[in-house]
């Protein structure tokens, strides 16, 4: 589990086919102190798993499913990715939670300067977007972000200079991929739902419910 709050940036050294997946080579622009050989780390919101933990240095394995559902194998030696390790269950949430499980890619539709912020607009599948919620949370490419404005098959958020300047965002350019996960609760909740429908349980929880309250 992560927060979504970029630790530091990691560059690809490496990449090679590897049993249908990729194995990758990255080093990190800080040190991986207190390294567990196995432990999860987020590359660009991907949870993947360490091995050969050297300083600042390791590898990941991608399956093709990661491959398949993510931007990773677009990746080129030289590229920078955003890096966070596992949260402990002492540390701050700073962001939300962050399972590490993309949902899938959205495209840069629109990036505009808006005083000291960047707006960015970015379009998503509509099978998605229903889970997207204004002031909601969402994690772009493995960054915790406040969802400004939602549309049925796009939404928008701010970007401080800060978050620009540390993450892969100030990089982002109209018409680029990014790896999108979606808040884990809306679908919790929406699956709680059609279970208890499905039951023909009248149950207090439902749409009415939870519209009446604000979640909705």
């Amino acid at each position: 589990m992560f927060t979504g709050i970029i630790q530091g940036l990691g560059t690809l050294l490496e990449k090679k086919p590897s049993g249908g997946g990729m194995t990758f080579g990255l080093e990190a622009d800080f040190l991986l102190t207190d390294p567990e050989e196995g432990e999860s780390i987020a590359v660009n919101g991907v949870c993947l798993t360490a091995r050969n933990i050297n300083g600042s240095r390791f590898t990941v394995d991608v399956s093709p499913e990661s491959l398949a559902r993510t931007g990773l194998g677009r990746l080129r030696a030289g590229d920078r990715v955003n890096l966070e390790r596992a949260l402990r269950l002492s540390d701050r949430l700073g962001g939300h939670l962050v399972s590490g499980h993309v949902d899938a890619q959205g495209r840069v539709e629109q990036r505009r300067p808006a005083g000291d912020f960047t707006l960015f607009t970015f379009s998503l599948d509509q099978g998605l977007t229903r889970y997207i919620i204004e002031k909601g949370s969402i994690a772009i490419n493995g960054i915790s972000l406040t969802v400004n404005r939602c549309e049925r098959d796009r939404f928008s958020v701010s970007i401080i200079p800060h978050t620009l300047a540390v993450t892969t965002l100030g990089t982002l350019q109209e018409g680029d991929l990014v790896n999108i996960e979606v808040d884990m609760i809306g679908k919790y909740v929406e699956k709680m739902l059609a279970g208890q429908s499905a039951a023909g349980l009248p149950g207090r929880i439902n749409p009415a419910f939870l519209a009446e309250h604000g979640f909705l």
